[in-house]
């Protein structure tokens, strides 16, 4: 089933989310994706991730990991075919591609593979200038820091009024 939705009016009320969108619009006109290998996506903190793929039968030297802007490929490729005779074959040996769409400032650490599972290690690491900071204000009268206490609600006050 495919739908067709119209983005172009949420397009044209904001600024800055083309991206967004066309990671929409490619997502609803892709076909059924191909799940191959099975996977798990951890979010180990608030910004640490972990991608675990169970890549059996596959070495260090047949898989590529290729981090783009904004962009993770895993792929696989069996570098030799096997000379054997099987009876059954259950184990995969099939080439893959699985792409990751990446956040901004998400990088790659590292890549494992043990046991016939391959993690590999995300980080968000906002730079210094994305960081909230505190500002502060300057008057005729000195320095003054901005506070982080609110000022009470409007009917806090009133109810101090009325018992007074």
């Amino acid at each position: 089933m495919r739908n067709n939705y119209d983005l172009s009016p949420f397009r044209r009320a904001t600024v800055g989310l083309d991206r967004l969108f066309d990671m929409l619009e490619n997502g609803m006109t892709e076909q059924a994706a191909d799940n191959y290998p099975p996977l798990d996506l951890e979010q180990e903190a608030n910004d640490r991730y972990r991608i675990t793929l169970a890549v059996a039968g596959f070495r260090p030297d047949e898989i590529d990991i290729t981090s783009q802007q904004n962009l993770l490929i895993v792929s696989g490729k069996k570098r030799q075919q096997d000379e054997r005779s099987y009876v059954h074959r259950g184990i995969a040996a099939r080439s893959f591609e699985r792409r990751f769409a990446l956040d901004d400032y998400v990088q790659v650490r590292s890549a494992d593979l043990r046991e016939g599972l391959l993690s590999i290690e995300l980080v968000r690491e906002l730079p210094e200038r994305m960081k909230p900071r505190r500002i502060e204000i300057h008057g005729t009268e000195g320095a003054a820091r901005l506070s982080d206490q609110r000022d009470p609600p409007a009917n806090e006050n009133q109810k101090d009024r009325v018992a007074a």
